[in-house]
């Protein structure tokens, strides 16, 4: 059977795929993360447990962070074939009922958590939702991806002329159609052929009916580990996903690799891919990933208070605490107190349990904004010099009601400490972040900013300084940068060719 109505090939009933939820997720959210960059989606795949949902559900819920928007898992049983549960809202919300476990019998799945694009925010479809799923000639495949395919676009217009019939706006959809039109004898032959057709950041997490396939693009943007639960194997986008179940971490799927996990475990390695120097994301170590996982060989937290110590060092100033912005400026306010000797201290109280949709968005209730998620310790603020360390700033509105929330608790002088460079350009390798016009950083220089937010000073850490931090003495090799850094630097690894047809302009040549 042939892609051209995808929705359809499902081998379980389609009464057994959940409908969308009425929720509208265009509705007024009064929540600071909406003023952040965003990743998109997170990974969690098992082969060889019994009730595989579960350990997946688990998986997918450490990895909230990735993705809040909707959620969906794919198993596989010999009695059922397929079974699919794909739903908006939250892991916790969705996969925790024996009801809808009972839906997905079966040693062998997949899961993602996802946020939307920009585009296609208050419009998303349930059918958007991964995994997704084809049948093809030699039995059925679930794809779920982590990243953004940069020529999506120019794929999709020639698929589609030659006959390919899309049910999704998502550029993974691409991936399923392409391997359908391969001649690859084996669904993992069919893959790498899809793979390497595309071009962009991708992670990818798959399932045949009996292998567990996991594959990271060339220059390994995006991240994927794999472990050892027992006998059984796992992949996941971090390491808290395997903490969550106690899986033994045994490395991470390397740049350009794509592993193939057996019935028996037994794990087949291929490198499909022509070999470039790799270049992962730095921005994992400054938001993304959880501060207790480790990547690269290096724990995110430690890289986080790290670099708190380079802005300690970079960027002194006389005050009286250090306090973070919760909780993502955590660490790094650490890394800054014990570098510069100012005590650290929880200025800001953040609360976790506001709903996204709680209260009628009504003039007022925009005027409160983020005191809906953040309160001020007032007992500490009176009359103090007060440094506030966050992660980064993107429009900084939400910079500005926080100062704002500071002075009006007493505090004498607000100094913002940002624990990344300034955020220039947007990303196009599957992170969700506002176009270049609306970037701050990009239409102000530091003292313009400092002025807009009303800070009594604001400093970056510098490029190199983060480099540092990772673990790179010299700092950043503008020649041969080791991460993938262009939202500071605006040095794409690969030209972002749907954007440049959309009229995005490259940095000019230095």
């Amino acid at each position: 059977m042939g892609l051209n109505s995808l929705s359809g090939n499902w081998s379980c009933p389609l009464s057994r795929e959940t409908p969308a939820e009425t929720n509208d997720v265009s509705t007024y959210n009064p929540d600071i993360d909406e003023d952040k960059i965003r990743e998109e989606c997170g990974l969690f795949g098992v082969i060889g447990l019994t009730d595989a949902a579960n350990f997946i559900a688990l998986g997918l819920h450490a990895l909230q962070h990735r993705g809040q928007e909707a959620g969906g898992i794919v198993t596989h049983d010999p009695k059922n074939g397929f079974n699919s549960v794909r739903r908006f809202g939250y892991v916790r919300d969705n996969f925790t009922s024996s009801e809808t476990i009972s839906m997905l019998p079966g040693a062998i799945g997949v899961g993602h958590v996802r946020y939307s694009t920009a585009g296609s925010k208050g419009n998303t479809a349930i059918r958007d939702v991964q995994p997704f799923f084809g049948e093809f000639s030699m039995g059925g495949a679930a794809i779920a991806h982590n990243g953004n395919l940069t020529n999506a676009n120019s794929l999709r217009r020639d698929l589609i002329q030659r006959g390919s019939i899309f049910q999704s706006s998502s550029d993974s959809e691409c991936i399923i159609h392409l391997m359908a039109r391969s001649m690859g004898r084996t669904i993992p032959d069919r893959m790498k052929e899809a793979l390497r057709q595309v071009e962009g950041a991708f992670s990818v997490v798959a399932m045949t009916r009996r292998k567990l396939i996991g594959v990271r693009d060339p220059l390994g943007i995006r991240p994927l580990v794999m472990g050892k639960f027992g006998d059984a194997t796992v992949l996941a986008s971090e390491t808290c996903a395997l903490d969550i179940i106690g899986a033994d971490f045994v490395r991470e799927i390397e740049p350009g690799e794509m592993v193939v996990v057996n019935e028996d475990q037994t794990i087949d390695s291929y490198r499909p891919f022509e070999p470039v120097r790799p270049q992962p994301c730095i921005f994992e170590y400054v938001y993304f990933s959880r501060p207790d996982s480790v990547l690269g060989g290096k724990s995110v937290y430690e890289v986080r208070r790290n670099i708190g110590k380079e802005l300690a060092r970079e960027a002194p100033v006389e005050a009286d605490m250090v306090c973070p912005v919760p909780d993502s400026g955590t660490p790094a306010a650490i890394g800054y107190s014990q570098e510069s000797g100012i005590p650290f201290e929880m200025g800001i109280i953040r609360n976790s349990y506001v709903g996204r949709t709680f209260i009628e968005p009504t003039e007022q209730i925009r005027n409160i904004g983020v005191r809906l998620k953040l309160n001020v310790n007032r007992a500490l603020m009176k009359g103090k010099r007060v440094i506030l360390v966050d992660d980064s700033v993107v429009r900084g509105t939400t910079s500005r009601k926080i100062k704002d929330m500071i002075l009006e608790a007493g505090a004498a002088e607000v100094h913002f400490r940002i624990a990344s460079p300034p955020t220039t350009w947007p990303c196009f390798f599957g992170v969700d972040m506002p176009t270049r016009e609306e970037l701050l950083a990009s239409n102000m220089t530091e003292d313009q900013m400092r002025a807009y937010i009303g800070v009594d000073s604001l400093r970056f850490v510098s490029i190199d300084g983060l480099y540092r931090a990772v673990g790179i003495p010299g700092g950043r090799d503008p020649k041969a940068p080791a991460y993938y850094d262009a939202v500071f630097t605006g040095d794409y690894p690969i030209e972002p060719k749907d954007m440049l047809e959309q009229g995005f302009e490259l940095k000019a040549a230095e």
